[in-house]
């Protein structure tokens, strides 16, 4: 699963604050982004999408959940990033 700088803002909150709803995320990340509510709750549905979260209703409201592990992302970002660059070898990254 591939997940953008945009959408990764979205999950960085979430993996920080635990479930949080929609409102909270645009007050988390929009305000420091200067995204409106459109563009955040577009990035939610993306993830919701790719499975990288999950929407539960709780009190009438939905809140989103972290499918995804932090350490799993970076992992898999890491590795993305040797595989592009080093051909998935550390040393030459090391010796960069």
């Amino acid at each position: 699963m591939h997940i953008t700088a945009a959408e990764s803002q979205i999950m960085d909150a979430l993996w920080r604050r635990g479930p949080m709803t929609a409102d909270e995320i645009v007050a988390e990340v929009g305000t420091a982004q200067s995204w409106g509510d459109a563009t955040v709750k577009t990035l939610i549905n993306r993830l919701l999408k790719k499975k990288a979260l999950r929407s539960e209703r709780t009190d009438g409201r939905h809140c989103y959940h972290a499918l995804v592990e932090r350490a799993d992302y970076v992992q898999a970002e890491s590795q993305g990033l040797l595989d592009r660059l080093f051909e998935g070898q550390l040393a030459p990254l090391v010796a960069h």
